[in-house]
């Protein structure tokens, strides 16, 4: 278990639901919450379970799936740094719909249900911001359905490199998890797909080496975006 440090309090309030609230308001949020590393492979709740608490991720890669009846897996989501996830499923106070795996070693803010749900209660700011998050995370899941139809796999992978990278523009490595097909399930892609529209970035500075990928300069993939748009 590990504490908060200013890196990870300036992630947590770019969080839609986290921006703009007060001090204490944050303090009394973060108040028996728990930070853990947690390593690659391990499950952090089953379908099933009751719905009692929600993440954000500080590092780390965590997917979200269900078994199927011949059991495979299908993937709903996959989900990074500066992401938070299962906090839709704390409302109806019920149980998680679908499983979570961690699939690449990860540090997570573990908050739970009870105490966040009468923070809400006591703090309209905060449910102003619960509202905006909830209707973001719908918009863009609206987004992505036009992305599959309008944009390129290139422009697509483009732009979800760019959301790992730094804001200001140069040269970077970022680290995927080891098994990219998670990657090309979140883009909508298959594995032979994402690996063309990698090759694809390659004359723009983009290359890739096991799980790590190399952009010599991220103005390059922006400039790609606006091309497209």
């Amino acid at each position: 278990m590990s504490s908060l440090n200013l890196e990870d309090l300036d992630l947590l309030c770019k969080l839609p639901m986290f921006s703009g609230l007060s001090p204490d308001s944050l303090d009394a949020l973060l108040m028996g919450t728990k930070i853990r590393e947690h390593p690659r492979g391990e499950v952090l709740f089953l379908q099933g379970d009751d719905a009692d608490r929600f993440y954000v991720i500080f590092s780390g890669w965590v997917k979200l799936f269900r078994e199927t009846p011949d059991g495979d897996q299908f993937i709903f989501a996959v989900f990074t740094r500066g992401e938070s996830f299962a906090e839709a499923a704390i409302f109806d106070k019920g149980d998680f719909p679908v499983c979570a795996e961690v699939v690449e070693d990860a540090r997570l803010l573990e908050i739970r249900a009870q105490p966040f749900l009468h923070q809400l209660q006591t703090d309209p700011n905060l449910a102003l911001n619960m509202l905006a998050s909830v209707s973001r995370r719908l918009r863009y899941h609206v987004q992505l359905g036009e992305q599959f139809r309008m944009r390129t796999t290139a422009q697509r992978l483009a732009e979800f490199l760019l959301k790992l990278c730094p804001p200001e523009d140069g040269e970077i490595t970022i680290t995927l998890p080891y098994d990219k097909s998670l990657v090309a399930g979140r883009l909508g892609m298959e594995p032979e797909t994402f690996s063309r529209a990698l090759a694809k970035l390659r004359p723009l500075g983009v290359t890739s080496k096991r799980h790590e990928v190399h952009i010599a300069d991220t103005a390059a993939l922006r400039d790609l975006i606006k091309s497209e748009e």
